[in-house]
């Protein structure tokens, strides 16, 4: 349900769905707005870390939410 409702973001520059990632950090390889190397790219012009060129660092950017 969460990659159909990305895939149908009405609004990609507005709601932020290049920032939703797999639990282990994986970002995703059919990001519907470009590909993995445009989420990256979005993600690395908000300061997001990568431990790889595929995973975010997730202790380092996780917003602790619930946790």
């Amino acid at each position: 349900y969460v990659g159909y409702a990305l895939h149908s973001n009405p609004r990609p520059g507005e709601i932020p769905c290049h920032r939703v990632v797999f639990a282990d950090g994986h970002i995703c390889e059919g990001f519907a707005f470009g590909g993995p190397d445009a989420q990256r790219e979005l993600l690395l012009g908000e300061g997001v870390a990568f431990k790889d060129d595929m995973h975010v660092d997730l202790p380092a950017c996780r917003w602790p939410a619930g946790l």
